[in-house]
Parts: structure tokens; sequence; C-alpha cells
């Protein structure tokens, strides 16, 4: 009873931790250098850029405010997914 507790938090745990997944073929994502410069024209600050586990773009960086956020996205058509501040 108590390794079938224990693993449901593992799981748990492991599934909050994980952000969107993208299902797009590569082919169809907008180049990392025109995403960049689309986010940057919205006056988002990009101190770190990368390609999750799940195949979206992420953004760690501050708003227009200077705000911190983070933001994924989908890579083929630049729609937000999810975004924490």
């Amino acid at each position: 009873m108590k390794n079938t507790v224990l693993v449901t938090l593992v799981l748990a745990c492991g599934t909050a931790l994980a952000g969107p997944t993208c299902t797009a073929p590569e082919a169809q994502w907008i180049k990392e250098a025109d995403f960049r410069k689309g986010v940057e024209a919205q006056g988002y600050t990009i101190k770190a850029f990368k390609v999750t586990k799940g195949r979206c773009y992420e953004i760690y960086g501050s708003d227009t405010t200077g705000k911190k956020v983070e933001i994924y996205y989908d890579p083929a058509t630049a729609r937000v997914l999810e975004s924490k501040s």
C-alpha cells in the first residue's frame, strides 16, 4: 500500500512539472530566429530560449513591464500554450 501511494505521488509530481506537448512536424515550425524576432517585437526580452522535451518552444525572460515570464509556444503557430509569471 505504501509503495502504491509513493508511486502515485511521484507520477503526480512529474506530471505537474511537465509542460505542454506539441505535435507539429519540425518542417512546419517557425524558424527560431524568426520566432525570436516576433516575440521581441511584442516587447518581450528573451533571456533563454529552448525546445522542450514536449517539442514546444519555451522562453524565459521579461514582459514589457519587466516582469519575469516563462511562456510555452506552439512552434508551428506561435500560439501561447501556457504562461507563468
